[in-house]
């Protein structure tokens, strides 16, 4: 039986401040196939970051339950949840989350570092993730170093190094020009298409999001749209 990459059933997310309770997450249902480009589009505290967390083992429901490759995070020790994690999930931020002193083959090698893969097959595996993402002549630059976009396509690299089933992007073109933004745009999709990877992108970006198979839009919580 082959599971969806991604399933939601009935998922509350609600985070309470003091006596005050916040429902992130109201019921939500949603699955995403393998192979599927989805984007998930809303307007800020609509819920879709806390969608994005919860998708990626990040954080767990308060009701309800979330499903990654049919496996319950939930139920999972945090040895098995950094596990699946590592080996299920790439993660692009908005942010980057480079480390400065480091050069981009080095920010790249490091979730195989925490598979302990050897130094040999860390650094053949991080020069093709880099060489993928049109890096291969930056390998030995650091993030200051680097555009916005450069550091965007390092952090790619670095989600993909460990060949997961699934990318997860938060606003991954937030923070750069339309130029630089398209570039990823166009690198994630392609990713998506060439590689069979599931790619998930939260965003508020119109152009962002174009090129997804299904967009949904989630608003307080709830979505109320698909196409």
């Amino acid at each position: 039986m082959e599971f969806p990459a991604i399933k939601f059933e009935n998922v509350w997310k609600i985070y309470r401040m003091g006596a005050v309770e916040v429902p992130a997450l109201r019921g939500l249902n949603i699955e995403i196939k393998r192979g599927e480009h989805v984007a998930v589009m809303g307007p800020s505290g609509s819920g879709k970051s806390t969608f994005l967390h919860l998708a990626g083992a990040l954080d767990k429901p308060t009701r309800g339950r979330v499903l990654i490759e049919g496996k319950d995070p939930s139920k999972l020790s945090d040895k098995e949840l950094s596990m699946l994690r590592n080996r299920y999930i790439g993660f692009v931020f908005q942010t980057f989350n480079l480390i400065p002193r480091l050069t981009a083959l080095e920010n790249v090698m490091l979730p195989l570092v925490l598979r302990g893969i050897d130094g040999a097959e860390r650094i053949k595996r991080a020069r093709e993730a880099l060489e993928q993402v049109g890096l291969g002549h930056r390998i030995n630059h650091r993030p200051t170093e680097m555009s916005g976009g450069e550091q965007q396509r390092v952090a790619i690299a670095r989600a993909i190094v460990t060949n997961p089933r699934i990318i997860l992007a938060d606003e991954p073109t937030g923070n750069l020009d339309s130029a630089s933004a398209a570039e990823v745009v166009d690198l994630l999709t392609k990713l998506n298409r060439d590689l069979g990877i599931t790619l998930v992108v939260v965003t508020h970006n119109p152009e962002t999001a174009s090129p997804a198979q299904r967009i949904v839009k989630i608003r307080d919580g709830v979505i109320y749209e698909e196409n």
